[in-house]
């Protein structure tokens, strides 16, 4: 053997002090790893409800789900239609004072104050009737608008007696001078206004904010200029008002009044009601009649009033969508939200509003100016949408109407509209409880979730769970939204981003801690967040009390499972079977994620070594592997194993797991023996550790695992065999431990591990070679056979040679990579046992050539 041979040393399963890339990542395959879990089940609600039964809210405090609702319900005071066309008031009413004594007789003519309008309507007759505010009497024959407009201008005899309207508008300083003046004073003579009004010096005259006579002729303008645009604005209301007469006469009074005329008791009188209703939509849009400006909306509304009655929910929806088009307010639009909202309450309905555009009349409710004004509307509004949103097609049609962004944009508006205190703060709340579980059910989609993320809606949700975190129902929907989106990396990256995500969890933990709902899912979310993430696992790790909140978890969850009565097993299990695992328990789903935070956290060094030292960690870990069979929850024990694995990794002198070694190997031989395969790579795992220390490694042989271990080289998985050389690589660095080894066929088994898994991963190729170094420690020929050793040198040769390598079948994104591990991993290790074997057959051929 050469001195550069005598030099070499047996390879160990530890950290080496310079780390190439692939080398952390072949670390990490060997000790440290993350943990995944399901996303915790949440039940369907057996019931719609606005408030389901796991609601915090008491019963009397919250509005309820069930009413009934009929056409006396509504208000006519809400028909009234607006008042139209208003002029913009002056910003100033100007009073007009005495004229002064010089120039009294030379003062331009003044206003003459409107006509007695007792007068106007003896004057008016019937065309007085035609503009009666809210009249639908006294019509005049229907006619096209242009040619009544053309009737009014050209007839001579209106000429001289004109309309009310524009008789009542006329302009008097153009009229009747004399009259100004004489009603710029009261009616008082030229003698008693200048005895009534004393002159006042010029400088008080002008300063006092009146007009004096000087400046007469620039009011006179003005009012000129005002009284022809307002005469100018009445010529266009009286056009209007004649158009909208017209229309309403030829296309909507006939269907209103085929709507009365359905019989109600005929088999398709519903479908006929409701075909007219569709039209009645369309007519008054087209005729722009929707809205509060139809100056017939009252008996409009009247008539969908008294429909309801009907008592049809097809009818009813389309009833709303009409209502909801003429601008309803106040208890209309509360109740017309109550009617779409118990109809929408029987899945049976989902169909209906399938085939109706109602979804986008409720959305347009969600914009209103002034929300929390209509706040118990829009709560059962948004309750219809939680609902519908339960419907798998419904789902996908909210969102195509852009239902993500709408709700995102109302929760931003109800937080800076209430805050806390406010009078309208629990309003607030409950619309957000509907609002939240909507956007819950809106996660589930795929396409939904560019719509979260380009609308802030992470930020966004985080801002209401900071405002109503005292709210288990809202913080419980948040917590559900963002345990489906972090399931997907880019939403996991953009929440890992918010840095004020991780104070808000952990406080949302010490508030709610024994809310099993809400707690699992926060921490299944922080577990998302730091499975891949290392300056997520800092951030968290650095908020004030992270360690203290997740430990405290632990041993609550802990001690509430050791109360609970042990579960069974349901069903029998035939010979040879596995038998059926029961779901875990709620508090057992919390210690699952919890503990799987753990794990991931003490993948970041500075975490790992810190929790490592944590006594209340190591021992709360090692209750749940001493007190949990894995039959039992098999989830609960193996993420447990996992963590003690990670920490295993950490062998500083202040570490716990070192200072429990061999309490520790006892409970993963306990695990070896369950024959469950995912338990025993975890035990196998953690024997790889912890065989770093000459105890466990005495603590191997005498509980005669090591045969165990050389036994899992055949199962022909590759993480098994890779645990299994983590383990014989530190068992063959012993002296005294290779010649058992080498009883139970070590070498053969390595072989054909090589022979198997060599050219797919060169990472386990080279932890092989590693191993079969050691086992030839004490010379080839003692440790190889001879058929092993030309099957060794075969292979060594075949897996170094570059050219070979480019014809393995390989993807072209993992090329680069398995190069990098070829180079690396395998050929270093690889080259130095091939040369070891070679020298040593070299020097034995002497022997056996014959003579």
């Amino acid at each position: 053997m050469s001195s550069v041979e005598k030099k070499c040393e047996p390879f160990y399963l530890r950290p080496s002090p310079r780390k190439t890339s692939a080398e952390i990542i072949s670390e990490a395959r060997r000790s440290l790893r993350t943990i995944c879990t399901q996303r915790p089940f949440t039940p369907r609600d057996d019931q719609r409800q606005l408030f389901g039964k796991a609601s915090s809210r008491s019963s009397e405090g919250r509005p309820p789900s069930t009413f009934s609702l009929h056409a006396r319900n509504f208000e006519e005071s809400d028909s009234r239609p607006g008042s139209g066309k208003r002029l913009s008031p002056l910003e100033h009413k100007p009073r007009l004072p005495a004229p002064p004594d010089d120039d009294l007789d030379s003062s331009p003519a003044l206003p003459k104050p409107p006509a007695d309008p007792l007068q106007i309507r003896r004057a008016g007759g019937a065309r007085a009737r035609l503009f009666k505010s809210g009249s639908l009497a006294g019509l005049p024959p229907v006619k096209r608008p242009e040619e009544s407009i053309k009737r009014q201008s050209s007839d001579p005899s209106s000429a001289g007696t004109s309309s009310p309207v524009l008789s009542r508008n006329r302009n008097p300083l153009l009229t009747d001078p004399a009259s100004a003046e004489k009603s710029q004073t009261g009616g008082l003579s030229k003698a008693a206004c200048e005895k009534t009004v004393p002159r006042r010096p010029a400088s008080e005259r002008y300063s006092s904010g009146t007009v004096c006579a000087g400046d007469v002729g620039t009011l006179v303008t003005v009012a000129v200029g005002t009284q022809a645009k307002t005469e100018e604005l009445r010529r266009g209301e009286v056009k209007d008002e004649l158009g909208e007469s017209v229309y309403w006469d030829t296309q909507v009074l006939p269907l209103l009044q085929e709507l009365e005329s359905v019989p109600q008791d005929a088999a398709d009188s519903v479908e006929h009601l409701c075909s007219i209703c569709e039209r009645l939509h369309c007519i008054l849009g087209e005729g722009d009649l929707l809205g509060r400006k139809g100056k017939r909306r009252a008996a409009l509304l009247r008539t969908l009033f008294q429909l309801i009655d009907v008592g049809s929910d097809q009818l009813n929806l389309q009833l709303a969508k009409v209502i909801l088009a003429l601008s309803v307010s106040g208890n209309n639009l509360l109740n017309i939200c109550k009617l779409i909202f118990k109809i929408s309450r029987s899945e049976n309905n989902d169909v209906l509003f399938q085939n109706n555009s109602i979804i986008d009349s409720l959305l347009s409710v969600l914009h209103s100016e002034d929300v929390l004004s209509v706040g118990e509307a829009v709560l059962y509004c948004m309750g219809t949408l939680k609902f519908l949103s339960g419907n798998r097609s419904l789902l996908r049609m909210l969102v195509g109407k852009g239902s993500v962004a709408a709700l995102l944009h109302l929760s931003g508006r109800l937080c800076r509209a209430a805050t806390p205190g406010d009078a309208h703060f629990a309003i607030a709340g409950h619309i957000l409880v509907q609002l939240t579980a909507t956007l819950r059910n809106l996660a589930d989609l795929p396409e939904s979730r560019p719509a979260f993320l380009s609308n802030g809606g992470l930020p966004e949700l985080c801002l209401v769970l900071q405002q109503h975190s005292g709210d288990k129902d809202v913080c419980t929907n948040i917590a559900r939204i963002f345990s489906k989106l972090t399931s997907y990396n880019v939403c996991c990256t953009a929440l890992t981003n918010i840095p004020e995500c991780y104070g808000l969890f952990l406080e949302l933990l010490r508030k709610h801690q024994k809310k099993q709902d809400l707690v699992v899912r926060i921490v299944f979310t922080l577990g998302n967040l730091t499975a891949k993430n290392n300056e997520a696992r800092e951030r968290l790790w650095a908020e004030e009390g992270s360690l203290d909140t997740l430990l405290g978890l632990f041993l609550l969850y802990h001690q509430m499972d050791a109360a609970a009565p042990a579960p069974r097993t349901p069903g029998g299990t035939a010979e040879g079977q596995r038998p059926d695992h029961r779901p875990p328990s709620g508090v057992e789903d919390v210690l699952i994620k919890l503990i799987r935070v753990l794990a991931n956290l003490s993948i970041h060094p500075t975490v790992g070594s810190t929790l490592a030292s944590n006594t209340q960690c190591v021992e709360l870990l090692l209750k749940v592997l001493e007190h949990k069979a894995i039959d039992d929850c098999e989830e609960l024990v193996i993420n447990a194993a996992a963590a003690i694995n990670n920490l295993s990794f950490y062998q500083e002198e202040s570490s716990a797991v070192r200072a429990s070694a061999l309490s520790i190997a006892h409970l993963m031989l306990k695990l070896l023996l369950s024959r469950n395969m995912d338990g025993m790579l975890e035990a196998t795992r953690v024997f790889g550790n912890l065989s770093q220390s000459k105890v466990v490694r005495d603590f191997i042989v005498q509980n005669k695992v090591h045969q165990f271990v050389v036994t899992l080289l055949d199962s022909k998985n590759q993480d098994v065999c890779f645990s299994a050389c983590g383990v014989l690589i530190n068992l063959t660095a012993d002296k005294g431990r290779r010649a058992i080894l080498q009883e139970e066929g070590v070498v053969q088994k390595l072989l054909d591990c090589l022979r198997d898994f060599g050219p797919g991963d060169w990472q386990l190729a080279g932890l092989v070679c590693q191993t079969l170094w050691n086992c030839s420690e004490d010379g080839v020929a003692l440790c190889f056979s001879e058929q092993e050793t030309h099957a060794a040198l075969q292979l060594l040769a075949l897996y170094s040679d570059e050219e070979l390598l480019q014809q393995w079948n390989i993807s072209e994104d993992m090329r680069e990579f398995h190069r990098a591990c070829w180079e690396l991993e395998f050929i270093p290790v690889a080259q130095r046992l091939r040369n070891r074997i070679q020298s040593q057959v070299n020097l034995l051929e002497p022997l056996t050539t014959p003579s």
